[in-house]
């Protein structure tokens, strides 16, 4: 994301006062601790991200929120106010496939995440070509896709 584009998601804003995070290149501003370890693809306006915490696609965190541990703020999620997301809430980690595109997760029980995009496995089966199509993906592509979902269903959580 652009810093204009970053503008005009939240509004004008002076560029000296945010960064570009080094791993994953998601806005940090200035009142933001981010640890250089975590992945920030998002934007962090304030609060805290540590340990091994993820925000990626078009999360915010905000406010005095706590981002921790194997966390993973994703999709349109915003955590805010004096929030805290931790841990993980899986017994075992959630199937994660790399596409020749995006990468697909197991993001919570019954869903998948295409790239930014979070849908249960049913939407997925009934929308899938559209987004494909929508996306510019190719017939070889479309059918990779609809493999992994097939897979996700059959042995996903």
């Amino acid at each position: 994301m652009t810093f204009t584009e970053l503008q005009n998601k939240i509004g004008k804003q002076k560029q000296t006062e945010w960064r570009k995070h080094n791993n994953g290149g998601g806005w940090v501003h200035k009142n933001a601790r981010v640890d250089d370890g975590v992945f920030i693809k998002g934007v962090v306006l304030s609060g805290r991200i540590a340990g091994n915490a993820r925000v990626s696609c078009d999360a915010y965190v905000y406010g005095n929120a706590l981002v921790y541990g194997n966390a993973q703020v994703y999709g349109d999620a915003q955590v805010y106010g004096d929030a805290r997301v931790f841990g993980n809430a899986w017994d075992k980690s959630p199937l994660f496939i790399i596409g020749s595109r995006f990468s697909l997760t197991n993001c919570k029980k019954g869903y998948i995440q295409i790239g930014c995009k979070c849908l249960s496995f049913q939407k997925w089966e009934e929308s899938g070509l559209k987004i494909g199509k929508e996306n510019g993906f190719s017939e070889a592509e479309i059918q990779e896709y609809r493999a992994y979902i097939a897979l996700f269903k059959a042995v996903g959580k």
